[in-house]
């Protein structure tokens, strides 16, 4: 009755209307995270640190470069950057890259004319939103947008903010929802979670002063409950570290020694935890 139950789900979900505004070269497609709650009851993993060769199909690498940008790498060999400001690590050229302007080291006026895929967080060329769906091999990436404070004094999450101004960005690599949280800077309404769906992996800013304080920033965690949260965007172990103190009531915390992991969906932890990637 439950597998029926979610087929049925499934197929409503599918056949609906698509309230995105597609950019030129970007495709509809039917998002999988949207589609289905995942089962908890997966087997726990071990992260180890890992060349990109060694990749089997179903599985991701993600390595933090630093600040507010990771690399992801699916088992095709899509490379993508997140809050990508001009730089992408060691390795190749990435193909994708998405920024979020909430200042420079979010994002660059003059990406490499290599990257074949630069997608802006904010609206541009007359859109008063971005709006993604973009398929590249085995990764589907999309957004969900946000506001941004227009002053950087914490006064509130309601007052002076500048409309969908931040992206959320969603990477969908074989099964997998993977959340970039941005430059967040409000707590997240229903209208924002039906959008996003269910998130595997989360990628969350944890300065605690110019996106929000940890306190809101730890309840949005516990509310999209994923199983793994990568902290980024703190400014030393100070700061990371009043983080960690606050999600250490809530989940545990595992402090790992290489910047990078692989994961696919069936190596997901059985409840959520909160890893810690050394940047460089």
């Amino acid at each position: 009755m439950l597998r029926t139950a979610l087929a049925l789900i499934a197929c409503v979900l599918a056949s609906a209307p698509s309230q995105a505004q597609d950019l030129p070269g970007e495709v509809p497609v039917v998002s999988q995270c949207l589609a289905l709650a995942r089962d908890m009851l997966l087997p726990r993993v071990q992260y180890v640190s890992f060349t990109p060769a060694s990749l089997e199909r179903g599985e991701v690498s993600i390595r933090f470069v630093g600040h507010s940008t990771f690399r992801i790498e699916s088992a095709s060999g899509v490379v993508i950057a997140t809050d990508f400001a001009g730089w992408a690590g060691n390795g190749r050229v990435p193909d994708i890259v998405t920024m979020n302007r909430a200042h420079s080291s979010h994002y660059t006026d003059n990406p490499d004319p290599e990257i074949t895929h630069v997608l802006r967080g904010w609206g541009t060329d007359g859109n008063p939103f971005a709006s993604h769906s973009l398929v590249v091999e085995d990764v589907l990436v999309r957004n969900v947008t946000t506001d941004i404070r227009q002053s950087w004094s914490f006064d509130g999450e309601v007052a002076n903010r500048r409309p969908n101004d931040n992206s959320i960005f969603i990477f969908e690599i074989d099964g997998l929802c993977i959340g970039h949280l941005g430059h967040l800077h409000h707590a997240l309404g229903p209208e924002h979670k039906a959008k996003i769906g269910r998130l595997d992996i989360l990628m969350v800013p944890v300065d605690g002063r110019y996106t929000m304080n940890v306190d809101t920033m730890i309840d949005v965690i516990r509310d999209l409950r994923s199983s793994i949260v990568l902290p980024m965007h703190y400014f030393g172990p100070t700061t990371l570290q009043r983080f960690l103190t606050g999600m250490e009531v809530h989940f545990p915390v595992e402090i790992q020694q290489s910047p990078q992991i692989r994961v696919s969906l069936n190596s997901l932890p059985p409840s959520p935890k909160v890893i810690v990637l050394p940047g460089y």
